[in-house]
């Protein structure tokens, strides 16, 4: 009877321990979005999460008239970050191996559709979009000694890779302080690694069904572990002509003029979110073929593509083992 009564008390004690396992959970907004970090430790990391945004912030954002890159964007002389340096190196790698489909450059003719902080060019025809896409093409932007050369007229805009890259950022700081298991989300583009130590299970995030009126529905919900996720699409950010037609955000980066695809939603699960980030954007303006294409010689992206097929019925298609659930 002792030696039962001994075993009941551990088991006790186990169940005790195991109910007892909690996360800090922190969120606010940034970047014109909002955050979530869930991570398993006591500590209070907002005051630094908050320093590493503002520093991100400072180097790379297009909505901030005195950060790095507005400043770049003005012609203005700037020695660039570390942050913006790795962005500009991983920005240029995609670049190249999408063969132009991510480009930075295309920022000025965003800013014309008014899908970007710089405000809507009016009356804006193909005389206009012309003289603005002389300035696009990253292959014309270079860098050295830390100092950005670009031609005057190209505007720099890494809104479509920032955001993931502070995913990351925040994810390797936690890291740094040894924190294993931990999910990052920002404006749904997100890094876990690890599990969530609260439910004793990998981290569950949820694909979104596409609804335009801005209801919000999972389509999919999804294990990660050690891995990171982004999300592209427009049934969100769109705008309507006098004429309905619905234009993307993803402006294409060969003619000027907002992606006009079947492709709603493409999800990238990636080794991190800044990478998952660009692609994520650059295979809405590639279409489906050439994602599928593409995607034969890059078994390390997992992708999920949800489209609208001749009947305006959504279909799904999964590549390279992106997970059913």
């Amino acid at each position: 009877m002792k030696k039962l009564g001994f075993l009941f008390l551990m088991l006790i004690i186990l169940v005790s321990c195991k109910q007892e396992a909690t996360n800090t959970k922190l969120s606010g907004p940034v970047f014109g979005t909002m955050y979530s970090v869930i991570y398993d430790s006591e500590v209070n990391y907002q005051p630094q999460f908050d320093s590493l945004f503002a520093v991100i912030n400072s180097s790379m954002s297009t909505y901030i008239s005195d950060s790095d890159i507005s400043k770049l964007n003005r012609n203005e002389t700037v020695s660039v970050d570390d942050h913006f340096l790795n962005v500009f190196n991983n920005a240029k790698t995609i670049y190249h191996a999408t063969n132009g489909a991510f480009d930075p450059t295309i920022g000025a003719v965003v800013n014309a559709w008014d899908f970007g902080p710089e405000g809507k060019i009016m009356a804006l025809d193909s005389l206009k979009i012309d003289s603005l896409m002389l300035g696009v093409g990253f292959n014309k932007v270079s860098i050295k000694n830390n100092t950005i050369i670009k031609p005057a007229s190209t505007f720099i805009d890494f809104n479509a890779i920032a955001k993931g890259y502070g995913v990351d950022v925040i994810g390797l700081f936690l890291e740094s302080k040894n924190v294993k298991n931990y999910l990052v989300e920002i404006g749904g583009e997100i890094r876990t690694r690890g599990t969530n130590i609260e439910k004793q299970s990998s981290w569950k995030v949820g694909v979104e069904m596409p609804h335009f009126d801005g209801e919000q529905s999972i389509l999919n919900a999804i294990s990660l572990k050690n891995e990171s996720m982004a999300t592209s699409g427009t049934y969100r950010k769109f705008k309507i002509d006098d004429q309905g037609n619905r234009y993307s955000h993803i402006i294409d980066t060969k003619t000027g003029y907002p992606s006009k695809t079947n492709l709603l939603s493409i999800s990238v699960i990636a080794e991190n979110c800044m990478i998952a980030d660009a692609y994520a954007t650059a295979f809405k303006a590639m279409g489906i073929e050439k994602v599928e294409e593409f995607l034969k010689a890059h078994p390390e992206l997992k992708v999920f593509l949800i489209f609208e097929n001749d009947l305006n019925e959504f279909e799904t298609v999964s590549i390279n083992g992106f997970p059913e659930n």
